[in-house]
Order: C-alpha cells, then sequence, then structure tokens
C-alpha cells in the first residue's frame, strides 16, 4: 500500500492510501482513499475506484475511472501514460502523461503539475491547489 501526505489550499492536512490489486495479464484494479484529518472521524473524505491497463511492448498505460469527493461531487477520470527512452539502455528518457477529469456533467476540469522527487504541486484552473508529499 502506499501512503501520502497531503495539504491543499484553505484545508487541513489529510492522510491518502492507494492499493494496487491484479485483475488479470497487464491490467488492475487501483483504489483510493483519503482521510481528512481536520474533520474528525473516520469517515474517507475522497474515494476512487481506476482500472488500467498496461502495454509492455509500447511502453504505454492507459486507465478509466470514477471519484467521489466529499461524497457528493462525483468525477469521471481518463488517464494515459507513453514512455519515450532517448537512450537504448533506457537511462535518459520522458514521460508523457495525459488526463482528463470531468465532472459529472462532463465539463473538463484542467490542472498544472509540478513533481521533484517525492513531492508535487498541483494548481488548479479554478484557483485550489495542493502540495503532496508521497512517503
Amino acid at each position: 500500500m502506499e501512503t501520502s501526505l497531503r495539504l491543499r489550499g484553505g484545508g487541513g492536512l489529510r492522510v491518502h492510501a492507494k492499493e494496487k490489486l491484479p485483475l488479470g495479464y497487464n491490467s488492475l484494479l487501483q483504489a483510493h482513499g483519503e482521510v481528512d484529518t481536520t474533520r474528525g472521524g473516520a469517515a474517507p473524505s475522497y474515494l476512487a475506484l481506476f482500472v488500467r491497463h498496461f502495454y509492455p511492448q509500447l511502453s504505454a498505460n492507459i486507465g478509466v475511472g470514477v471519484q467521489l469527493h466529499d461524497a457528493h461531487d462525483f468525477t469521471y477520470n481518463l488517464r494515459a501514460k507513453k514512455a519515450i527512452p532517448f537512450t537504448s539502455n533506457g537511462l535518459l528518457g520522458v514521460n508523457i502523461k495525459a488526463r482528463l477529469l470531468a465532472d459529472k456533467d462532463f465539463k473538463p476540469v484542467p490542472y498544472f503539475q509540478l513533481r521533484e522527487n517525492n513531492w508535487t504541486l498541483n494548481a488548479y484552473m479554478d484557483g485550489k491547489w495542493d502540495v503532496r508529499f508521497d512517503m
């Protein structure tokens, strides 16, 4: 299980956990959950389920899933990732990621992300932001 601490602007510290369960050859079910420490109680503030499929011969994967925020904000998620190596030994390359977030009316929610080692900064176009530290 992977865990991380997350701090959102205007909110408190959240504890996030992710588990990946194999479904079959090159497929998995990915489950996420999050507890907001400012609210108290053990009820999760975020739940998500994704089905991901990997294409090793293409160094790519694709996933589709649903997310539930605060028991009422329902969103859909489509993601893809492709690795492009620059050297034959694979030590230098770039990962290209694409992700589409859409609410229940399929209105897209664009965002910007910066990553360095275990730190991630997300800035959403609706003015929200969050900082993540992966443990």
